[in-house]
């Protein structure tokens, strides 16, 4: 039987999805309860990082940890996919060894071609694709302030990348509408945006995008490998600022998230992340929450303990 991979929020059903939320909080009911749960006693979780990363890594390897597991990292130089190996190869040899894989890379194709010759699940730690886990912790930090999902609004501003990518799929997923506020030349992946053209409004103006919204997000202008951009970034994006101005035209009780890192005064203004409405150290830690459910699901092949 072919694995069950998290490349995409697609990966899971609407249902699926719901399940490993719900869990993840019970996981994190737990650890603060200081209860032991460690199911997967010398399972290996084998960590590719073409990107660099701090969240993801110590979410993944923290997590693993506590489930009983262990966790190997792998930077480009560590592996003979640095030399050249085809992605294929490493795959095969790398599944027969370790009981789930982790890859954070550059190509979104690169990782669908892993996961084809992988016999243990694979999950997206991030590609300029998207960013699945991260959404997973975000949807668990809206559950956490806002309740129910569904019907909420949610302003995205800044650039059309894989995070904003990744919204559109949860709004497909969980029935909430995306308001994108985007410079011209930064939407987000056109495919995408036809698919949940009944969840998303495409705008230019940030504060048009806030009104009334539950959520604020947003991310860095400047991605990993888009660093040689910046100045032109920085120009195209001036005005779209997450501050004040813009989170008084949100819900009285909206809260503003950014996946992090975060550069203030260039995305965010100090006062917004550093404000009462910020909830970016909730946001962080659910990660390890979100992906020890995630884990937990793949590794039992659906089947998730009920407690």
């Amino acid at each position: 039987m072919k694995p069950r991979h998290f490349l995409s929020l697609f990966d899971l059903t609407p249902v699926e999805l719901q399940q490993v939320l719900r869990r993840a909080g019970q996981l994190k009911a737990m650890r603060r309860r200081g209860e032991s749960y460690a199911p997967f006693p010398q399972k290996v979780l084998g960590m590719i990082f073409e990107k660099a990363s701090t969240r993801t890594r110590v979410s993944f390897e923290a997590g693993m940890a506590q489930l009983g597991g262990s966790a190997i990292f792998l930077a480009p130089r560590d592996t003979q996919l640095g030399r050249g190996e085809p992605v294929e190869d490493t795959a095969r040899v790398l599944s027969s060894m370790v009981d789930i894989v982790m890859i954070r890379t550059f190509e979104h194709a690169k990782l669908e071609r892993f996961a084809a010759c992988s016999t243990v699940p694979v999950i997206n730690g991030l590609t300029d694709y998207n960013h699945p886990c991260q959404l997973l912790a975000d949807l668990q930090t809206l559950i956490e302030h806002c309740g129910e999902l569904r019907g909420r609004t949610v302003a995205w501003i800044g650039d059309g990348n894989n995070m904003c990518n990744s919204y559109l799929k949860a709004a497909m997923q969980c029935d909430f509408l995306v308001r994108i506020a985007v410079p011209p030349g930064y939407e987000p992946d056109p495919g995408l945006l036809q698919q949940a053209a009944d969840r998303v409004v495409l705008l230019r103006d940030p504060l048009a995008a806030a009104q009334g919204a539950d959520v604020v997000t947003t991310d860095v202008w400047s991605s990993m490998g888009k660093e040689k951009e910046q100045a032109r970034r920085t120009r195209d994006f001036t005005g779209y600022e997450v501050n004040a101005a813009i989170m008084a035209q949100a819900k009285p009780n909206a809260i503003f998230l950014h996946c992090l890192p975060a550069h203030r005064g260039e995305e965010v203004s100090a006062e917004v992340i550093d404000g009462p409405q910020s909830r970016v150290w909730d946001q962080a830690e659910n990660r390890l929450h979100t992906q020890k459910a995630l884990m937990e699901f793949l590794l039992l092949e659906g089947q998730l303990p009920l407690f």
